[in-house]
């Protein structure tokens, strides 16, 4: 038997299960272990951990068997020996009340499990919008080498001779469909074409954004983040990075010497060229958090004002992310940035990031990635805005917005919870404009809500029929990275936490500026002071009693640090 004093740092003998005699300790893990099968040689290999989230309820994920066996492929040719292990699985569309709440439910998971079995290096399996950013974060905590595989996007259906892709083309149909210019039969046509696939969103949502984030942070093996999820280069890379995987046993590339503050910048760099969706701002916050890095938003609005937008995908563009595969992918992209990024920053595969756009294919499609010296804007995707109804700021998609609202003073109607809005969007009396200000209040992470998409307020009914097409709406919510319009978001502080933006009226005036990048409440301070009192003197909610409920409530941080618990930072 292997003497665990020769051994004890690697495979199976590393940390040992503590019965008070390590020999017996390894001695029975083996034999346990051999009930599955494996062969002495096998199990003196380095142990490559699989984190593993295929699930019933996560439709993005449903390829995963296959891609699995591509992965232990990649591992045991490499000469490791890969052994999967499931973790909690976030399904976008079938948590309640949002999948944030349990994004750190899934990285606690993530890192323990990382951290107690024995494993030299491990694969995060992901894909779906919040099950990327767990998996780094929990990574991230772990210090064990890392590398991440996405489940890639789906590809298009067809209605009508049109090309559909969940999920921006579900909110254009949806919106036509309340408007009426829809009838029941076709929306139900329509929602059989949307997601005709395995994979995530075939635009560039939060998933596809995330799958690029996580390449530029030199987390993947270049060039993988957009390959369709059907797409037999898609297995190609699963094995790919199982072989990466166990190049990495030994090394002391983890995700902590990857992830720096210049490697955090980077990848703020390519979420402002791609137009990407605003969640990624709280996911990026919360892996650099991890860290003890900080993500500061004056410094997302100096990157902006310099960085433009080269991805012409939709929700901003006509494209999807099969056209964006390609047409030269995240590589064509990092190219052009080229004179933006810190090129020394390191990456899983050993290679700097310079290395890497170095060694990438030239190719580029001029008609979905734009040169920097042609952008399809000069300014990257999003901002930072700041004043007294958001102190610590609130972001803007402003390359899904209406830029004739940019500058704008308008009347408040308030909402003061989703169930609130749910009631009266559509009330033919509900006292609204055109010109008005929608405002959501008790929303943000500190609600009972818990920071839903919910910040794509719906155009109210009366106005949508009337051709409205865009409306200002602020709250504390998130949005999906599939949606567009003016649409301002996060918030901070949160109405539930006791920020301004819970003190707003329905009447008052609210200025937009995003020249000056501010947003107030143009209300005097006398008043909003009698109104904080009367906030005050109101019962406060009842809090939970038990469970993941109760640490969610005591330990959640606001946006503005990425939503993340408080206890789970260094």
């Amino acid at each position: 038997m292997t003497n665990t004093t020769t051994n004890a740092k690697r495979g199976l003998a590393r940390g040992l299960t503590d019965y008070g005699d390590p020999d017996f300790a390894l001695y029975l893990r083996r034999s346990f272990a051999r009930s599955m099968g494996y062969s002495a040689e096998m199990l003196s290999r380095p142990v490559i951990g699989i984190a593993y989230t295929a699930s019933g309820f996560n439709n993005c994920h449903r390829q995963f068997p296959e891609l699995l066996d591509a992965v232990k492929r990649g591992v045991t040719a490499a000469g490791g020996l890969p052994l999967d292990f499931p973790t909690v699985s976030l399904g976008e569309v079938y948590l309640s009340p949002t999948s944030l709440k349990y994004r750190n439910l899934m990285s606690i998971d993530t890192e323990e499990m990382i951290r107690a079995q024995p494993m030299d290096a491990v694969v995060l399996m992901g894909g779906c919008d919040k099950t990327v950013p767990a998996q780094l974060m929990g990574a991230a905590s772990a210090g064990r080498p890392a590398i991440q595989l996405v489940a890639g996007p789906m590809m298009t259906g067809r209605h009508r001779g049109e090309r559909l892709g969940a999920c921006t083309d579900c909110r254009r149909f949806w919106a036509r469909y309340r408007a009426g210019e829809l009838e029941s039969r076709e929306i139900e046509q329509v929602e059989g074409q949307l997601a005709v696939t395995a994979g995530t969103c075939a635009v560039m949502g939060t998933a596809s954004t995330m799958a690029c984030i996580a390449e530029a942070l030199g987390m993947m093996v270049p060039g993988t983040a957009a390959i369709p999820a059907v797409h037999a280069d898609r297995l190609r890379a699963a094995e790919a990075t199982g072989a990466a995987a166990v190049g990495l046993v030994g090394s002391k590339l983890t995700p902590a010497r990857i992830i720096t503050q210049d490697a955090v910048e980077n990848a703020l760099r390519v979420l402002l060229a791609l137009g990407g969706s605003t969640n990624a701002i709280i996911h990026l916050a919360a892996i650099a958090g991890r860290l003890g890095l900080p993500l500061s938003l004056d410094r997302l609005n100096a990157l902006s004002d310099e960085t433009p937008v080269l991805a012409n995908l939709k929700p901003v563009g006509p494209h999807y992310m099969e056209d964006f595969h390609a047409a030269g992918g995240l590589g064509a992209v990092l190219r052009e940035l080229k004179p933006f990024l810190h090129l020394d920053c390191e990456t899983v595969t050993g290679e700097t990031l310079g290395e890497r756009i170095a060694a990438a294919d030239p190719y580029v499609d001029r008609n979905v990635i734009a040169s920097r010296d042609d952008p399809y804007e000069p300014q990257g995707g999003l901002i930072a805005l700041f004043g007294s109804l958001a102190p610590r700021g609130a972001i803007l998609k402003r390359s899904a917005a209406d830029v004739r609202l940019f500058e704008r003073e308008a009347r408040a109607v308030v909402f003061g919870s989703l169930e609130d809005l749910s009631r009266r969007i559509d009330d033919p009396d509900l006292d609204v404009g055109p010109d008005d200000a929608l405002i959501l209040q008790n929303a943000g992470p500190h609600s009972a809500a818990a920071m839903p998409e919910a910040g794509y307020l719906p155009i109210p009914r009366k106005l949508a029929s009337k051709g409205v097409k865009d409306m200002i709406r602020i709250s504390d919510a998130r949005m999906s990275g599939t949606a567009y319009g003016t649409v301002v978001l996060h918030v901070t502080p949160d109405a539930a936490g006791g920020g301004p933006l819970g003190l707003v009226r329905t009447g008052d005036r609210i200025r937009l500026s995003v020249a000056e990048r501010r947003l107030d409440l143009m209300v005097e301070e006398g008043e909003l002071a009698r109104r904080r009192d009367e906030a005050a003197l109101a019962a406060a909610p009842a809090q939970p009693a038990r469970g993941y409920a109760k640490l969610y409530a005591r330990e959640i941080l606001d946006a503005d640090e990425g939503c993340d618990f408080a206890f789970l930072r260094p």
